[in-house]
């Protein structure tokens, strides 16, 4: 950023700086020439021609050093075949004259026809009263004067912006340390967390960096988050676990002939726990890709295809807004979908349909089925982990308490209700929109 600044003020600056320069410079020349037109138009009111044929003036300039030799101030007629006509201030030296150039208007040049004065000169052709030569009129000055002034503007430009871009080079990188100041507050606060020093950062910031640290502070509570979960996730799986490895070792070290059904039935239960702590760790891990998105309608339709070569007896139907996005997984979203139709396929009269909407910034899913339904008091009580009301149908107990579980990690709910079209259960699952 101070690389930056510095090359963009020293490009503006010298820019400006030639551009200025060219305006007073030329300014100064101007003014210069305007007081040599002056004595040259003095000079032509003053003239006329003699008996001879010759141009002379009939009065004297005023400026004495037209009388001193080598002044630097000088004039000179020139014209037909006269000797030129000058200044006593020439002495023996005369104003070059170019014969095959003519100046109606008034030309002004830089000469350096003598190798140690440098001159300024303004010239321009009159045809005089009574004459038919065109006289060629020149006054020549020496650029000694003009040129102090020029050095004397340009010593005072040059030095002050050469000031005025050292000030804002300083300005601008005293700007950029100290505006980005507080990030370095930001990396000492994370290397204090790092070491366990303190769990946030906390200091005040400019309200430039707040958001940032604000951002920060809720990417470090999630994470903790999602630790403390995966703990507790563990935990739990390792209790649920617990009991059912002490009846097989306690099976296998007793004279218990019913060895393999035990070992069967405590597998089970021991795989419908893993299966359901594997989802709530699926879920948990994706929840924080911000880009996951899933389109409803493909995820309800791939799956229903599934559950209709499972159950080739049952009719499943859908309908709704076939755009709509959930922000889950695409996988996750499949399990949850898979379980709600699976459940309403078993349980259910063999009809089902399936709606997809949108309410406020949440994406619906209602399955409904025409199965016998369930009470009020035990729509709570079913979507508990391992709660069966109709343990004459196979199953483990988990299908809807890992749907609510994994819509609860994205942020939705489910709850159970009573179809009015179909007489039977109404699952509304509720998951965030994209």
């Amino acid at each position: 950023m101070i690389a930056i600044a510095t090359l963009w003020i020293s490009v503006l600056l010298i820019g400006g700086g030639f551009a200025l320069d060219r305006v007073l410079t030329d300014s100064l020349a101007r003014n210069f020439d305007s007081g040599l037109e002056y004595v040259l138009r003095a000079m032509i009111r003053s003239s006329e021609i003699g008996p001879d044929g010759e141009v002379r003036l009939i009065e004297p300039l005023g400026d004495q050093r037209f009388l001193e030799p080598y002044s630097g101030l000088y004039w000179q007629i020139s014209g037909g075949e006269q000797e030129p006509y000058r200044s006593r201030s020439l002495w023996e030296r005369s104003l070059r004259v170019d014969k095959g150039h003519v100046d109606d208007q008034l030309h002004s040049y830089d000469s350096r026809q003598f190798p140690d004065e440098e001159l300024r000169v303004l010239e321009r052709n009159v045809l005089l009263p009574g004459s038919k030569v065109s006289w060629h009129f020149q006054i020549a000055q020496s650029r000694e004067a003009l040129d102090v002034q020029i050095r004397a503007v340009r010593g005072t430009l040059i030095p002050g912006l050469v000031l005025l871009g050292v000030g804002l080079i300083v300005l601008a990188a005293l700007q950029t340390f100290y505006g980005l100041w507080p990030l370095r507050h930001i990396r000492r606060a994370i290397a204090a967390m790092r070491g366990g020093q303190q769990g946030r950062v906390t200091a005040p910031f400019p309200l430039e960096v707040q958001p940032m640290v604000d951002e920060l502070n809720a990417l470090l509570a999630h994470n903790e988050k999602q630790a403390e979960e995966a703990r507790l996730h563990a935990g739990n799986l390792a209790h649920a676990l617990k009991t059912p490895l002490t009846v097989l070792v306690n099976s296998a070290t007793s004279s218990n002939s019913e060895l393999a059904e035990t070992v069967r039935r405590e597998a089970a239960t021991m795989q419908r726990q893993v299966d359901h702590h594997l989802a709530r760790a699926r879920a948990v891990g994706r929840r924080g890709a911000a880009q996951a998105r899933a389109v409803v309608w493909d995820s309800v339709g791939s799956v229903s295809r599934a559950v209709a070569a499972l159950y080739p007896d049952v009719r499943l139907d859908a309908t709704g807004d076939k755009t709509l996005v959930a922000r889950v997984e695409r996988q996750d979203l499949d399990e949850l979908v898979g379980n709600l139709l699976e459940n309403a396929a078993k349980y259910g009269g063999g009809s089902i349909f399936v709606t997809i909407q949108r309410d406020g910034n949440m994406a619906e899913i209602l399955v409904e089925d025409d199965g016998p339904g369930i009470s009020p008091a035990d729509r709570v009580r079913v979507i508990d982990r391992g709660v069966r009301l109709d343990s004459g149908k196979p199953g483990t107990g988990l299908g809807l308490a890992i749907v609510r579980d994994v819509a609860e990690i994205y942020g939705g709910s489910l709850a159970l209700e009573e179809s009015e079209d179909l007489g039977g259960v109404l699952v509304r699952l509720r998951l965030p929109a994209g």
